[in-house]
């Protein structure tokens, strides 16, 4: 009978927040995925997380850990661009050790990985659209990652890494609506503008803009902000002494 990891109803509530946009940025939906796979999945002892950019040179975006010398780990890898996190951003694939004391496909990696109590990891990768999410579960004891529970953080990868999507197309579209929105409001106070000066010289609306834009110029000051000035000081004189 296959083995199966047993999901929580406490868990699968906190997968699920993961995709709330409004609660959290990217790095912050990085960071609930550590520390739930430390929590979720048997001998994990720690967790870092990684939003990569896709393409021939992966590039790190965010990072996240649950620990500092974990994520010293995590951003040595992102610094020299080589380890089994960085390989599993690139290939697409998950990588797994078993005893960090006889690997010996990062020479370079391992002794650090030692140094700070790692005896074995696990990368697990999720892609969607343009976003690679590597999650690195760290073990204290040779053997102490179970295989068979690695299911469980590739769920997490794979929520989060949605999570972290949906959170960049949510900020996208919310800077896009306060630019418009800033736009808005620089037109219409650049067409009052427009309208006092049109009464104050006797002039059409591009005159008026003609000369918003040459004292623009000539004091080197942003057209909407001499607009801004403008309108203010006819308001100021609209509404006479106190």
């Amino acid at each position: 009978m296959a083995f199966e990891p047993q999901i929580s109803s406490e868990l699968a509530t906190q997968v699920a927040r993961l995709g709330l946009v409004h609660e959290a940025s990217a790095t912050v939906a990085l960071r609930r995925i550590t520390e739930l796979a430390t929590r979720a999945v048997h001998g994990c002892a720690g967790a870092t997380a990684v939003r990569w950019s896709t393409g021939d040179a992966s590039e790190p975006l965010d990072q996240a850990g649950t620990h500092p010398h974990l994520a010293y780990l995590s951003e040595i890898q992102c610094t020299r661009r080589a380890g089994p996190s960085y390989d599993a951003a690139r290939s697409e694939t998950p990588v797994f050790c078993a005893d960090t004391l006889a690997e010996t496909r990062w020479p370079d990696y391992t002794p650090l990985a030692l140094q700070r109590g790692v005896r074995c990891f696990a990368d697990t990768v999720y892609r969607t659209g343009p976003v690679i999410v590597t999650l690195t579960m760290y073990g204290v004891v040779p053997g102490g990652l179970d295989r068979r529970e690695l299911s469980l953080g590739a769920l997490l990868a794979a929520q989060g890494g949605a999570a972290v999507s949906n959170t960049r197309l949510y900020e996208d579209a919310h800077r896009t609506a306060t630019q418009l929105r800033q736009a808005v409001e620089a037109r219409s106070i650049v067409d009052q503008a427009k309208g006092v000066l049109m009464h104050a010289m006797g002039c059409d609306a591009d005159t008026a803009f003609a000369e918003l834009k040459r004292i623009s110029q000539t004091r080197h000051v942003k057209l909407t902000a001499i607009a801004q000035r403008i309108v203010s000081g006819h308001r100021s004189e609209a509404k006479g002494p106190h």
